[in-house]
């Protein structure tokens, strides 16, 4: 799909040349390596995808350029409201938004059917349907497991984390965002939970090295009932030359805790410009490109990407052919957002620090250890005042 779009873009820019750069799927080793030819100033970098939460770091360090004259109000309007505040920080706009995520549930609906199971409304629920499946299935898929998400010590983890967290009505920092949260009752039993009952049980121990495609790859070979990822999933899961399942999936938002409260983590890209890039009208010229009505409804129809205009979310075109928009919708207007800190990756690392430990040994003091974790990121917290 990328190659496509950007011949396409060379089609109608004949005079600007594109160099593509690849990176890793890990959103923590892509941050290490852009930030490295960041600090370096690269100038070879002129676009560069941002996840939401980088946003304050990028800007206090002065590595992306301002857009708020390049980017008009006008053209704000045409994208969801929170796509645009997480590309903000100090009343200017450093990202024009790519794609937006936040977590959904996909299921095995012909499994549920089977058993005569409705979708679940929470965890416990979902555990319950997904041990009785995982037992009556037994003779037939010895490998089926009832959970399949991603538990690897990396930003993802952080974020899987935000949703359990959340469903069971804790948070990550206190409502004034200047103290970790993570020893407060609430929290605490969130992690409790997915120690117990999804790390070895509903999910295999090999969890503890999932990332999105691991995880998924073992939802699409068949091997589990339920699985979390991101709105991308759908076109996968659904893709007869792909996945084993396809026709036999479907989606909703992540449960809660108690009834009627779904979680999700808000995530997405931006692109941004090098403060150091010698072609910043060449690269604004791409982002219109890449970032157009025409180019967004190509990656969605074409690449399973959740858009981040308004628009394309009542696109009859798209809605027919992802029908998970809806339930995307729906759930970005209530997606937890992640900490905004300049100092986000050394929070993030000591949350995915935490967590990993938390789930990975049986017998961890989980008291002693969310009250070391806080004592860490609230020191982080002191360093800077909390972010608009």
């Amino acid at each position: 799909m990328w190659d496509e779009a950007l011949a396409e873009f060379t089609e109608t820019h004949p005079d600007i040349s594109v160099v593509r750069e690849l990176a890793p799927h890990s959103s923590t080793a892509y941050h290490d390596l852009l930030t490295q030819k960041l600090k370096n100033r690269d100038a070879t970098v002129d676009v560069f995808f941002m996840d939401v939460i980088w946003v304050p770091e990028f800007a206090e360090a002065g590595w992306a350029r301002r857009l708020d004259e390049r980017f008009p109000p006008a053209m704000r309007e045409e994208f969801l409201h929170a796509t645009i505040e997480v590309g903000r920080y100090a009343d200017h706009l450093y990202g024009v938004p790519s794609r937006i995520d936040a977590g959904l549930l996909y299921y095995r609906s012909d499994l549920l059917t089977k058993y005569g199971f409705a979708p679940p409304t929470t965890w416990d629920e979902l555990a319950r349907q997904a041990e009785t499946i995982v037992e009556g299935e037994q003779p037939r898929n010895p490998t089926l497991r009832g959970y399949t998400a991603q538990f690897k010590q990396y930003e993802g983890l952080v974020c899987n984390m935000v949703e359990f967290i959340d469903g069971h009505g804790g948070s990550l920092l206190t409502a004034d965002g200047t103290h970790s949260a993570l020893a407060k009752p609430e929290a605490m039993a969130a992690v409790q939970f997915v120690r117990d009952r999804v790390i070895g049980r509903l999910a295999s121990r090999a969890a503890l090295t999932y990332q999105e495609p691991e995880s998924l790859s073992v939802f699409l070979q068949g091997h589990a009932v339920f699985h979390r990822n991101w709105p991308y999933a759908w076109e996968l899961a659904n893709n007869q030359t792909r996945s084993t399942v396809a026709g036999q999936v479907a989606v909703m938002p992540l449960p809660g805790f108690t009834p009627g409260r779904t979680t999700a983590a808000l995530g997405g890209w931006l692109y941004g410009i090098s403060a150091y890039s010698q072609h910043p009208d060449e690269a604004w010229a791409l982002i219109e490109f890449l970032s157009s009505q025409a180019m967004q409804k190509k990656f969605t129809q074409e690449a399973g990407i959740a858009p981040s205009r308004q628009s394309l979310f009542s696109d009859p075109d798209l809605l027919a052919a992802a029908p998970q928009l809806r339930n995307h919708f729906a759930v970005l207007r209530s997606a937890t957002a992640r900490p905004r800190s300049p100092l986000y990756p050394a929070i993030s690392h000591a949350l995915q620090r935490y967590f990993s430990r938390a789930l990975a040994i049986d017998d961890l003091d989980l008291a002693h250890e969310a009250t070391v974790a806080d004592a860490q990121i609230n020191r982080l917290l002191s360093l800077t005042e909390p972010v608009p």
